[in-house]
């Protein structure tokens, strides 16, 4: 069973493609695979991990950076 089941917590709903983990080692610090889950949520198809590595792993820190790069994008607006 998947850690986050879908929920309807939309206003916590995280704003990226989230990733089912499957057969990914690094699922459980993955931002993508343990953020709130949307009735609208948009997902990979596939876990996107090549040669045992993954592009779009979404690290512990990762949301931290991606708040203040939208408040830096919005200074500039």
């Amino acid at each position: 069973m998947l850690k986050n089941t879908i929920t309807k917590h939309t206003e916590k709903m995280a704003d990226i493609t989230m990733c089912k983990g499957t057969n990914c080692p690094q699922k459980e610090k993955c931002y993508r695979f343990t953020a709130w889950i949307g009735e609208y949520q948009s997902w990979f198809i596939e876990a996107p991990i090549k040669d045992g590595k993954c592009d779009y792993y979404w690290g512990e820190n990762a949301e931290n950076i991606w708040n203040q790069l939208k408040d830096i994008v919005k200074g500039k607006e």
